[in-house]
Order: structure tokens, then C-alpha cells, then sequence
């Protein structure tokens, strides 16, 4: 109950009771437009959302929708479906990988960033030109991501990103995105440090079987060059 009542002053104290979305679709579309702009101009301080024009910004503010999470609280957990990408807007998090290594995430970070790869990688082209559906397919978290303070955050759903990159899917395949997601993401930071960390201890392996094999091939070749020199003609003892 205790969790119940912080999570319902906390709700009260960033919204003050107004629902911003009912209020939203009162207005003219235009309108609609301008003010989610101003809204999610936190949005400018994710570096991949800098590369973006904005037909796909106005797109993904569309879908966008305001949530609010308790100090505590497990946005995403280790083996669990990412069915979400989260835009911190205020509050301190952390990404705590299997091995226990964790890494901080702040107002203007972005997590669950691998889904929209993911989409990308596993969407395909039917023969009506149109794009695929991902029924029965999800992504498995590797970590989990924890609220160190309560956090404001814009969720963009599975279901929602999967339309955007349908719209947006050649501009979202660009070099330079593809490379802004994975420079800016911790969850692609911990796959090239495990495959960093896999290819360090093949070496060590490696360089131990090379250690272990001198000694015994040493003798064999000090062995053989004096069996050489005593075995060469018209040479005396």
C-alpha cells in the first residue's frame, strides 16, 4: 500500500491532475502538432533524434504517451519482453547487465533502444509492398533497467514502433542512425563489451597453449641441431 499511495502522489504531482492527451484531442490537428512539439523538444538531446526530419519526428510525437514510474520500479527486467522504448525526461536509472556491471541513465537517455533495431532487422516486405508483421516474435531483455529516483519518461509501445518504422524504414536503415543508436545505447555498449571480453580470453587461451607447447619443443630443436653438427662429414672429435 505504501508503493500505491507514493505512486499516486507522484502522479498527482506531475500532472496535477490534467490529462494532457484529452485535452490534445480537443483541438485542431495543427494545434495538436505544435504543441507536441514543444512538449518533446527533450527530444533534441537524444543524438539520434538530431539526424531525424521532421515528418518521422511529428510521427513518433504522435505516438508518444507520458509515463510516470516510483523510485524502485523495474522498467525492464532481465528475460522479460522489451515491448517498449522509454525517453527519460527527468530522473536517474540504471542498466544493470547479467554480469552485474551497471551503467547510469540520466534526463535526455533513452532505453530499450534495441527494439527499434530489432524491428529493422526482422521486418521484411510482403508481396503487397507492404511490411510484415511480427506475430508471435518479441525481443528478450539481457538487463534490467531500475529507477534509482521516481522518473517522468515518454513511452513509444512496441505496436506503435513497428508502424513508424514501417513508414520510416529506409530512412531508419541510414548508416549514420544505425551507428547514433548504437554509439548512444547501453544495451548495444554491453554486446560489444561481452564480445570484446569472448575474444580476449580465446587470445589468453591461446597464447597459454603456445607457452605450454615451448618447452617441449625446445629440446627437440637443440636436440636436432646437435645431431646435425655431429653427424657432418669430415668433421673430427
Amino acid at each position: 500500500m505504501g508503493r500505491v499511495r507514493h505512486a499516486e502522489r507522484f502522479t498527482w504531482a506531475a500532472t496535477q491532475g490534467v490529462n494532457e492527451e484529452e485535452l490534445l484531442s480537443n483541438l485542431p490537428e495543427d494545434i495538436q502538432r505544435d504543441i507536441r512539439r514543444h512538449f518533446f523538444r527533450f527530444l533534441n538531446r537524444v543524438r539520434l533524434f538530431t539526424l531525424m526530419d521532421w515528418p518521422i519526428l511529428d510521427a513518433i510525437c504522435d505516438k508518444l504517451r507520458q509515463n510516470l514510474y516510483i523510485s524502485g520500479s523495474d522498467i525492464l527486467y532481465q528475460g522479460g519482453p522489451v515491448d517498449k522504448m522509454i525517453f527519460i525526461v527527468r530522473g536517474k536509472l540504471e542498466s544493470i547487465s547479467a554480469d552485474g556491471s551497471r551503467a547510469p541513465l540520466q534526463d535526455g537517455d533513452v532505453c530499450g533502444e534495441e527494439l527499434l533495431t530489432w524491428y529493422l532487422e526482422h521486418s521484411s516486405t510482403n508481396k503487397d509492398g507492404g511490411r510484415s508483421r511480427f506475430h508471435g516474435m518479441r525481443l528478450v531483455a539481457i538487463r534490467t533497467v531500475r529507477c534509482l529516483t521516481n522518473v517522468e519518461a515518454f513511452v513509444l509501445r512496441a505496436s506503435d514502433l513497428e508502424q513508424v518504422t514501417g513508414q520510416f524504414a529506409r530512412f531508419l536503415r541510414n548508416p549514420r542512425v544505425q551507428g547514433a543508436i548504437r554509439y548512444e545505447s547501453p544495451y548495444w555498449r554491453t554486446i560489444a563489451a561481452a564480445r570484446i571480453q569472448v575474444a580476449w580470453r580465446y587470445r589468453k587461451r591461446r597464447l597459454k597453449r603456445a607457452e605450454r607447447s615451448r618447452p617441449s619443443e625446445e629440446p627437440d630443436r637443440i636436440l636436432g641441431t646437435c645431431s646435425q653438427y655431429a653427424f657432418q662429414p669430415g668433421q673430427r672429435g
